[in-house]
């Protein structure tokens, strides 16, 4: 499969996987959404690599990053997302993880030493200034409402929102380390998604959440649609996308998802934007177009992951 048909899979789904994060809420503490998510995510996966006639069992230094990939990509960051999401509307969280085009670059020239190009930070700070004139007016909605003392939760689904991007661009440093020691895409991902799965659970049971089954059908769609094409579907075309370009470029995908956020909106919510939010769309695929044509940077050294201390 084609790198642009990976990056239109991964981009149509999580475009609309952040509204249909709303149809889980308000039935049942998010923690537990989230651990239903990726318990039934991970079991699928579990069983595809069954039917392929593959062992299940990754050696510890696999393991261990798998375990990290799982804490920061599937626990953390989802945890934040869908608490976020009950105070700020969902298309608002999706522009916030345009943020990782910044973070993404960051977090390579920590881990591996890659240079961040100027087209990079260029084609990054057009992009942000595309997603903050899609969203200006809602944006600046939400401030005067609290500068009016209205109620101070949309800060705290900001600060979630952000803390969700600032993980889900730490987990994929570990998707590299996880694909240096192994290349088996579907067990790797089972195994992170387990454990994310694992350590929210373990969460939300020691906070006395009860994990109840929801009879409201919207919920099991929401589960279905976010566990099968949210979670195996596009992670793994965007797993395969770090792969083949680089998470510096796979990372746009953070920048798409918010418009087809608004063009779905228009068609179920009777959203209407106007020419401000029009020229920020533009510009938000201008900057994708413009930094999937830029060559991918080298590392500055290969990383032994042989070297890196365990992780207690």
């Amino acid at each position: 499969m084609s790198s642009p048909l990976l990056f239109a899979i991964a981009s149509l789904i999580w475009g609309s996987t952040f509204w249909a994060i709303t149809l889980q809420l308000g039935e049942g503490a998010p923690e537990v959404s989230v651990a239903y998510r990726f318990a039934l995510a991970s079991a699928a996966l579990f069983a595809w690599c069954l039917v392929r006639g593959e062992r299940l069992r990754l050696p510890w230094k696999v393991q261990r990053w798998s375990l990290l990939q799982g804490f920061f990509t599937f626990g953390l960051s989802y945890v934040c997302t869908y608490n976020a999401e009950q105070y700020v509307i969902s298309a608002l969280v999706a522009v916030l993880f345009a943020l990782m085009v910044f973070w993404n670059p960051i977090c390579s020239r920590f881990a591996f030493g890659t240079p961040i190009s100027w087209r990079t930070w260029a084609a990054g700070a057009v992009a942000m200034g595309g997603v903050t004139m899609l969203f200006y007016p809602s944006i600046a909605s939400s401030w005067k409402d609290i500068s009016e003392g209205g109620s101070g939760h949309f800060l705290l689904g900001l600060v979630l929102a952000l803390t969700a991007t600032i993980a889900s661009s730490v987990g994929n440093i570990m998707v590299v380390k996880v694909r240096e020691q192994s290349q088996n895409l579907f067990l790797t991902m089972a195994w992170s998604m387990f454990w994310g799965s694992a350590m929210v659970s373990l969460w939300a049971l020691a906070n006395g959440e009860s994990f109840t089954l929801p009879s409201a059908p919207r919920y099991w769609f929401g589960l279905f649609y976010l566990s099968m094409f949210g979670s195996v579907i596009a992670f793994a075309a965007y797993f395969t996308l770090i792969n083949r370009i680089g998470s510096s470029k796979a990372v746009y995908i953070g920048v798409i998802t918010p418009v087809i956020s608004v063009l779905l909106s228009m068609q179920l919510e009777h959203y209407r934007p106007g020419p401000f939010e029009w020229c920020g769309m533009i510009l938000c695929l201008s900057s994708v177009a413009w930094v999937m044509a830029s060559p991918a940077p080298r590392p500055a050294k290969s990383i032994n992951l042989n070297t890196v201390p365990e992780v207690p």
